[in-house]
């Protein structure tokens, strides 16, 4: 099975929206192994954002992330991450599509925020779950229902 990093982002729980997010994850068929709520810091944030540091944008993305909590998960599934990018939509506001996570629960028109991370490969994957999760924080379990599915 295939993992991927979710993370609900800074605003998420001030407009209540977790379990709506979360209800459509469970209701495409992954599999939650592991949740917690965090503080980010700068140093993590740079950490999980390797990639775009020297961007010209980031130190908007890198703000917004320590702006309050986000919720870190743990998807498991087939094919767990296309899945999952294509359950949140495009990142962009202007991209994102109505029935995809980031383009019902966006807020704003213009600004590059987006409600949810989910890991663009299997590689970033590993790489991001390692950062947030512990082996002993990831709570594998039997789907009864994995033969539907």
């Amino acid at each position: 099975m295939e993992r991927t990093l979710l993370m609900l982002k800074p605003g998420v729980l001030q407009r209540r929206l977790a379990g709506d997010i979360i209800k459509r994850i469970e209701s495409k068929g992954l599999k939650l192994v592991a949740m917690k709520m965090k503080q980010l810091d700068r140093e993590t944030v740079r950490a999980h954002y390797a990639e775009h540091v020297e961007k010209d944008w980031f130190h908007y993305l890198e703000d917004f992330s320590l702006k309050g909590p986000v919720v870190l998960m743990i998807g498991e599934g087939k094919n767990a991450v296309v899945i999952m990018r294509k359950l949140a939509g495009a990142t962009y506001v202007a991209d994102m599509e109505p029935g995809t996570i980031r383009g019902d629960f966006a807020l704003g028109t213009t600004t590059p925020d987006n409600c949810l991370h989910a890991s663009d490969s299997v590689e970033s994957a590993e790489r991001e779950i390692a950062l947030f999760f512990t082996e002993e924080e990831i709570c594998p379990w039997t789907d009864p229902l994995e033969g539907w599915m």
